[in-house]
């Protein structure tokens, strides 16, 4: 059968499905998505379809397919000077290889994702992969790597909230 869809159209479905929590169906429409935008010669939305399709298959319990689907991504991004979506798609490769116990490989592409983020600007989203990080050396007890990630993530935040000042306070006191 043909989809007589556009990839917008496409794109915009497999969004509500997500949203509606169909992992499933968001799965099928995702890869549509991105094959359709990738006939239409467009690299970067195809990349981003896959992205997000690497999110609904982490939803749908399926690591290692997520990594599949996110992998390369980030080049895409990079190679079209667009930092704020290689940090996006090098979080959701972390957030597959973590998925996978990949420890360190997953440190690895949380690290280059805050980097990233960070040359993009995106102080928020930043502080969301060293959240993850952080998390993530708590896990493996790392103790004094999970605070210097969390200190490291609040620290560019220009604006904080009343839980993140209380974090940052709570963090940077000298003992």
């Amino acid at each position: 059968m043909v989809n007589k869809l556009s990839p917008q159209e496409i794109a915009e479905q497999a969004k509500l499905t997500y949203t509606a929590g169909d992992y499933p169906a968001a799965v099928r429409a995702f890869a549509d998505a991105a094959e359709a935008y990738s006939v239409m010669g467009d690299a970067c939305m195809s990349a981003e379809m896959k992205n997000n399709l690497s999110v609904a298959l982490l939803r749908n319990k399926q690591a290692q397919a997520a990594l599949e689907a996110s992998e390369g991504t980030d080049a895409v991004f990079a190679e079209a000077g667009d930092p704020r979506r290689q940090g996006m798609a090098l979080a959701n490769q972390a957030s597959a290889l973590e998925a996978l116990k990949c420890f360190k490989e997953a440190i690895d592409f949380y690290i280059r994702a805050s980097d990233a983020l960070e040359k993009a600007g995106e102080e928020d989203l930043r502080l969301e992969v060293m959240q993850l990080l952080s998390a993530l050396y708590l896990r493996r007890f790392k103790f004094f790597d999970a605070i210097i990630a969390l200190q490291s993530g609040l620290a560019a935040v220009k604006d904080p909230t009343p839980k993140q000042r209380f974090l940052k306070k709570l963090l940077f006191i000298r003992l």
